[in-house]
C-alpha cells in the first residue's frame, strides 16, 4: 500500500457469478493499475458460474462485504429461495458457504473509506436511487440530496463511500464525501418489486467497475465499461432456464 497521499482503489460490485465478466474486469484493472481492489457484495447469485466465481474470489482474498444476495443465498439452507440464490446455493460447497457467512455487512478497507452494499443500515434499499412513481416507466431515479442526507444521517462521513446493489454506475458528491457506485460487473440490467416495480438499465452489456483515485487528499472516480463475451454468459443463462437473465446480459436493457 502506498505511503504517499496518492491511492488508487478499484471498486467492483454485483458480480452475480458472472465469471467471464469478472475475468475481463481483472484484466482491465491489471492494465490500468490499482493499489487495492475491493468488492461491495452480491458475489455469486445467478444462473451462471457461482462455484467457479467463489473459488476465484476466495483465492484473491480482496476486502469484500456481503450484499443482500449473500444473506438470501445462505437462507436457502433453511428454505428454498429465489431462483438466482437457490441456483448458487446448490452449486456451492460448505467451504464456500462458510466463506460467505464470514463476510461483514460493511468495512473500512483503509482509513476514511467506507464500503456498504445498499444503505449503511440495510442491504436491500438503494443509497443513490429512489424508487418512486415520479420516476416514470423505469420506476427508479437518482436520489435527491435531501434523500441521500437522510440515508446517511448519523454516519461519520468518510471521504469516499463505496456502495453497490442498484447496478447503476454513479458518482455523486455529497457534502464532504464522494459517493461511488461502480455498477455491476456481472448483470447490466434487471427488474425488481422491492419498493414498487422498477427496472434498472445501463443500456449496454458491458461489465462495469470504478477506479477511484486519491490525490492530495481529494478523491475522484472513473466509471469504466469493459468488453467481454456477454453472448457466452447469455447462452449459459438460457441453458439454465433463465431467459430473463439472458436478455438482460446480452442487451443491458430490462424493458
Amino acid at each position: 500500500m502506498p505511503t504517499t497521499s496518492t491511492l488508487r482503489i478499484a471498486a467492483v460490485s454485483d458480480i452475480h457469478g458472472n465469471l467471464a465478466a469478472l475475468h475481463a474486469v481483472l484484466d482491465d484493472i491489471a492494465r490500468r493499475g490499482a493499489d487495492l481492489i475491493v468488492d461491495c457484495g452480491d458475489l455469486l447469485s445467478g444462473p451462471l458460474w457461482p462455484r467457479e466465481t467463489a473459488e476465484l474470489l476466495m483465492r484473491l482474498d480482496w476486502p469484500s462485504i456481503a450484499g443482500n444476495h449473500e444473506r438470501q443465498l445462505l437462507a436457502c439452507a433453511q428454505s428454498p429461495g429465489g431462483a438466482p440464490d437457490q441456483f448458487a446455493f446448490e452449486a456451492c460447497e460448505d467451504r464456500h458457504l462458510a466463506w460467505l457467512a464470514a463476510l461483514p455487512a460493511s468495512r473500512t478497507p483503509v482509513p476514511d473509506v467506507l464500503m456498504v452494499h445498499g444503505r449503511p443500515e440495510n442491504d436491500l434499499d438503494y443509497l443513490l436511487e429512489t424508487v418512486s412513481p415520479d420516476a416514470g416507466a423505469a420506476g427508479a431515479r437518482l436520489a435527491r440530496p435531501q434523500e441521500i442526507a437522510a440515508r446517511l444521517k448519523g454516519l461519520d462521513r468518510p471521504q469516499l463511500l463505496l456502495c453497490g446493489h442498484s447496478h447503476q454506475p454513479r458518482v455523486v458528491r455529497h457534502g464532504p464525501s464522494l459517493l461511488v457506485n461502480p455498477g455491476s460487473v456481472g448483470l447490466p440490467a434487471f427488474d425488481d418489486l422491492h419498493g414498487g416495480f422498477h427496472v434498472i438499465e445501463t443500456g449496454s452489456p458491458h461489465a462495469r467497475y470504478a477506479l477511484c483515485e486519491r490525490r492530495a487528499g481529494r478523491w475522484s472516480a472513473a466509471l469504466l465499461a469493459v468488453d467481454y463475451d456477454w453472448d457466452a454468459a447469455a447462452r449459459k443463462a438460457r441453458a439454465e432456464g433463465a431467459a430473463d437473465w439472458a436478455a438482460w446480459l446480452e442487451s443491458g436493457r430490462a424493458m
